[in-house]
């Protein structure tokens, strides 16, 4: 009896996967961590979302950078799988500021579309598919827009963020402001900001209050040389409660080698920098060495690389820093990150950062007391510190997933 009940129970759960998948659909591998994924596959139809990429018969590989007002440049790859091997494809589109989640998830939509259907008409199921163009008249031919900000970006931003309860509060907020100007041959970005941290305890009829508050103003402008040589200039000025800076500037030209061109940017990178300047420090509490200010030359090395490839990405990067003045004054930091696909429904994360730390010259001089310590109200010694982050995640079942269910938000 029990055997016979098992039998029927497996009969049940094939017949059911068999009716809910359409075997005659195109099979899609939705490769993009950033996109609106439910909405995609909520409103992309005359398609079956499959969860491994050796079952699908369209790969959709998704890489977005950073553009120039302050959008995204995305570049999606449309590569064949099993009976679609021959074939491959690749589209390019920008979103701006201006665009809502909706606008981008929407054109992002269209686009998968348009992409699609080649595939469509190789799968033979091209006759529940339309193609609309508009007609162009003579009207329609218009002399190119004239950019009238010539390329500049500017945003304005604030928020806050307050919390307590009987014994204790919590406040913070932030102001910045930002203008931006991007293109192929030169990068300008200017930001200003302002923040404020103020935590409140009381005990004992007295109030314990934190203060930390810091204000800087940074401009950069990079000049592209060639397709892996650029060069560039970096400025700062500001104060610092937490660092112990009434105020600071600093300048630092520099210059960047990429092993790939720029243009392959968004799927690979490998890049090593060199930067050198002065630093000025006007320190709020005398520091450990004994100094009221002071002007320090420093220097950074950097090498690092970005992978993004259908089976994952990968991102590393080691960094040297270190005071001319004294060489034994210096920094040196490694940091990792990876998530991989190893195997079918089998991925790997990891994330990490160890530095050691030599050069903290900033910090005051004299004891910290345990107010201090506990409130995180100034920045503490430490030779060196760390952070690590270790997963995976494994999955199994059908391989089958179009089918979306937002209820209760699981």
């Amino acid at each position: 009896m029990i055997k016979k009940t098992i039998v029927l129970i497996a009969l049940f759960i094939c017949a059911s996967m068999h009716s809910q998948t359409n075997t005659e659909d195109l099979k899609l591998f939705l490769d993009c961590n950033f996109c609106d994924n439910t909405y995609i596959k909520q409103n992309l139809e005359n398609v079956e979302f499959v969860r491994d990429q050796n079952f699908a018969d369209v790969h959709l590989f998704f890489a977005s950078q950073r553009n120039g007002n302050g959008g995204r440049l995305y570049d999606v790859e449309f590569i064949g799988k099993n009976d679609f091997s021959e074939m491959s494809d690749k589209i390019s589109f920008s979103t701006n500021t201006d665009m809502t989640r909706d606008d981008i998830r929407n054109l992002i939509l269209e686009q998968l579309k348009l992409g699609l259907v080649r595939y469509w008409m190789k799968k033979g199921t091209a006759a529940n598919i339309s193609v609309n163009i508009k007609s162009k008249n003579e009207n329609d031919n218009k002399e190119p827009e004239i950019d009238p900000w010539n390329y500049w970006v500017f945003r304005l931003g604030a928020n806050g963020f307050f919390n307590g309860q009987e014994s204790s509060k919590f406040s913070n907020y932030r102001f910045n402001v930002s203008a931006r100007r991007v293109t192929d041959k030169n990068k300008f970005n200017l930001n200003l900001g302002f923040s404020e941290n103020k935590s409140t305890f009381s005990f004992d009829d007295d109030d314990i209050i934190a203060v930390n508050n810091s204000k800087f103003l940074s401009v950069n402008d990079v000049i592209s040389i060639t397709n892996h040589w650029s060069v560039g200039a970096f400025a700062r000025t500001g104060s610092s409660t937490f660092s112990n800076r009434d105020f600071y500037w600093s300048f630092k030209p520099g210059v960047e080698y990429n092993f790939f061109e720029y243009k392959e940017s968004a799927k690979k990178q490998l890049v090593f920098s060199y930067r050198a300047g002065v630093i000025y420090n006007n320190y709020i509490e005398r520091s450990v060495f004994g100094e009221d200010k002071e002007h320090l030359w420093e220097h950074n090395i950097s090498l690092g690389g970005r992978i993004n490839q259908k089976w994952g990405n990968l991102f590393a990067q080691a960094e040297f820093d270190q005071f001319l003045n004294d060489t034994t004054l210096n920094s040196l930091e490694f940091s990792l990150g990876a998530s991989i696909r190893l195997f079918k429904g089998f991925s790997f994360n990891v994330n990490g950062n160890y530095e050691i730390t030599r050069n903290q010259v900033n910090l005051p001089a004299g004891d910290v007391s345990l107010e201090e310590l506990l409130l995180q109200q100034q920045q503490l010694q430490s030779g060196y510190n760390y952070f690590v982050s270790l997963g995976f995640s494994y999955s199994f079942g059908s391989i089958y997933n179009s089918i979306v269910n937002p209820r209760f938000n699981f």
